[in-house]
């Protein structure tokens, strides 16, 4: 596995290499696995995490084999596939990777090197294919061009649609939202997040296009918040023509909200396909629900919470969680991110939100450094730590709360860091 690690550390050099052609040629040697896959594929700024996991957790619950897809992955390599609550298996990965090499070294040869992201794609779709009655796969980067568009899905979701990566996505909403309409297929259906009103034009006009059925967070459907109870948020779900389904949800934030929603009209699309689903199983899966570096709580004395939020409109909702949750705590914040976000915008966000703000960087070529971060510096309410470990190890007042928030990658860091010293 320490090979295999290896060898796709060096096909990083290859970097985001937008485009189908290597993908769809890697695939055809590997005899199609995707045709052989019944797929749910979720594009989207901000939210696919969630949404998949409230879909994996509710065909969990009602018996069904699921596979999910994921990234960027807080546990390593193996963490990008995730099949019945585990990443996949050290010994189905390398049995996946034995098929999928010769395939590899084939395109190596014609000069179509595969990067890392496209070849952990293919390994999830053969093992997919084998193993998983349905598949959930999330869009790495944008959607049209994302080498998970090789799919034919069964049902399409565009969560939300906001600015983040610009330089390879486009800097207008526009543009944006044409990369993620690339994942609507002819008819079929595809069920959307409030979006804004230049993405929701672009989204409809593709879904009429391709006469997919679209089915819209706040047109077909909504959801109505209820007074929360035991750490617990509740709601209220409609759809025209059914029965409200009453859920609560341990995930916080409002967000998690609308994920919920757009997860819960996907169940019940696939009821509608055939699939055999009970809601009372959904609804107990639901409350069950939730996803590492998601507003997370990682350490109780003193209380420490992660979360990923990692473009401005994460930043805005992590933002919202905080003050709703901890309106009369002490807060603090950590924070580091790549340094091709828009941090101005994401550090004035955050200001008036935190007792005190401390800057930091990690282990990454794309991690803002600590000279790049020197500009946002403030007498005592911004701060910058050259160590993040020192930073947390410095975290230690009882009655304060702790955030620490920014780049997956950086939360990943963090997340194992805390896991080792809690031991």
């Amino acid at each position: 596995m320490k090979q295999i690690e290896a060898f796709l550390t060096k096909r990083k050099k290859l970097g985001i290499k937008p485009g189908l052609e290597r993908m769809e040629l890697l695939l055809k040697l590997l005899q199609h696995p995707e045709r052989q896959l019944t797929a749910i594929h979720i594009a989207g700024t901000n939210g696919k995490g969630s949404t998949s996991e409230y879909i994996k957790q509710g065909l969990q619950a009602n018996g069904y084999k699921v596979g999910v897809f994921t990234s960027p992955s807080l546990t390593g390599l193996r963490g990008h596939i995730v099949f019945e609550n585990e990443p996949i298996s050290e010994k189905s990965f390398l049995v996946s990777w034995e098929e999928v090499y010769p395939a590899i070294e084939s395109l190596d040869e014609k000069g179509m090197h595969p990067t890392e992201f496209e070849i952990l794609t293919a390994i999830a779709f053969l093992f997919f294919s084998r193993h998983a009655e349905i598949a959930v796969i999330e869009a790495g980067m944008g959607g049209r061009e994302d080498t998970t568009n090789c799919l034919h899905p069964i049902i399409s979701i565009i969560t939300t649609i906001a600015k983040d990566h610009t330089a390879f996505l486009g800097d207008t909403i526009t543009d944006i939202a044409s990369h993620k309409a690339g994942i609507i297929k002819r008819k079929t259906p595809v069920i959307i997040g409030e979006l804004p009103q230049e993405a929701n034009a672009v989204v409809k006009d593709e879904g009429v296009s391709k006469q997919a059925p679209i089915y819209q967070l706040g047109k077909q459907f909504y959801f109505r918040q209820l007074p929360c109870s035991d750490n617990q948020q509740n709601m209220e779900w409609n759809l025209a023509g059914e029965k409200p389904i009453q859920l609560a949800l341990s995930m916080y934030g409002k967000h998690q909200l609308a994920n919920a929603s757009l997860a819960l009209m996907a169940l019940h699309l696939l009821r509608q396909k055939g699939l055999a689903l009970e809601f009372v199983c959904v609804q107990s899966a639901f409350k069950k629900a939730k996803l590492e570096g998601r507003f997370e709580l990682v350490s109780q004395q003193p209380l420490v919470i992660v979360d990923g939020a990692h473009n401005p409109e994460g930043i805005k909702a992590f933002k919202d969680t905080v003050e709703s949750y901890f309106p009369n705590r002490e807060r603090h914040l950590l924070f580091a991110v790549f340094k091709d976000k828009d941090m101005d915008r994401m550090i004035g966000q955050l200001q008036h939100t935190f007792a005190s703000i401390h800057l930091t960087t990690f282990d990454h070529p794309r991690a803002a450094s600590i000279g790049e971060l020197q500009k946002f510096e403030v007498k005592n309410k911004i701060q910058i730590h050259p160590s993040w470990i020192k930073a947390v190890k410095q975290m230690k007042c009882q009655e304060a709360v702790y955030f620490i928030t920014g780049s997956i990658h950086f939360i990943s860091l963090v997340r194992a860091y805390l896991k080792q010293r809690n031991k």
